[in-house]
């Protein structure tokens, strides 16, 4: 009894050796990947998956040693339960378990995964046999296929957009036109001083036709509607509505001429 269990504390001491050094290996390994990644180079990548898979190898064989015992035969039993601060258990377990309570050990020292996760792990076994071989072959060709056409369209993308990185980009616009359009926008540069025919600008006084001829303000007629009685207005023509005399004052060429009408034009008889 004696010798079982001084042999079950050697191998205890072996497998806690080989487990420090694998957390040291991957603490090391994850703070070069977070504090040293623009220095990181692959190979160094490289030497640090090394050492982490003959650490693995290395805690693999320790366990299937003929000398080491089944650590699955042996039983866990906690001797004391308390929602009290442990500083020793603190101490062994790097401040990761601060109180051994009921609430810990289920997690700590449990041998077999959650029922819910057991029965969905056992759900998927009988899945898994139920399928014959030929459907599995044929299942496992077309996600690799799935998977090779997924990892072509990468490569794709990656080499489009690094050619896309290293040639210009295409200019889409003219700089000249914009800048005309700002300058004509801004300044009236370009612009042409013509306007629609009808239409005049200010001009000097005392020169001939100088004033804006209405359309149809010869022809206004005042109509009186149906039903009105019918009053006879004289007729006014040849108005001057400016005298050309006037300082100050432009002549104007307006001349009304105002009719008027006994009936409605559109009167029906």
């Amino acid at each position: 009894m004696q010798r079982e269990e001084k042999q079950l504390e050697a191998s205890l001491d072996a497998l806690l050796s080989q487990v420090a050094d694998l957390k040291n290996s991957l603490g090391s390994f994850i703070y070069k990947l977070e504090n040293e990644y623009d220095r990181l180079t692959w190979p160094s990548v490289l030497d640090s998956f090394a050492l982490l898979s003959g650490q693995l190898n290395t805690l693999n064989k320790v366990l299937k040693h003929e000398k080491t015992p089944l650590f699955r035969n042996q039983v866990i039993i906690p001797l004391v339960l308390s929602p009290d601060r442990d500083e020793d258990l603190m101490r062994q377990t790097e401040g990761r378990v601060p109180v051994f309570s009921h609430e810990v050990v289920p997690d700590h020292l449990r041998t077999k995964p959650d029922p819910e996760v057991e029965e969905q792990e056992k759900q998927l076994t009988t899945d898994a046999a139920r399928i014959g071989a030929d459907a599995a072959q044929k299942q496992i060709q077309s996600l690799n296929k799935m998977c090779s056409n997924l990892l072509e369209k990468i490569n794709k993308e990656e080499r489009e957009s690094e050619s896309g990185g290293l040639r210009p980009n295409k200019q889409t616009f003219n700089p000249a036109d914009t800048n005309a359009l700002v300058a004509a926008v801004a300044f009236g540069k370009g612009l042409s001083n013509w306007r629609p025919s009808g239409s005049s600008g200010p001009s000097q006084p005392g020169q001939p036709g100088a004033g804006t001829v209405l359309a149809g303000a010869s022809g206004l007629q005042q109509v009186q509607m149906a039903g009105a009685p019918s009053q006879q207005q004289p007729m006014l023509s040849g108005v001057q509505m400016a005298q050309a005399g006037q300082p100050g004052k432009m002549p104007s060429g307006i001349k009304t001429n105002i009719k008027s009408a006994s009936m409605h034009p559109y009167q029906r008889l």
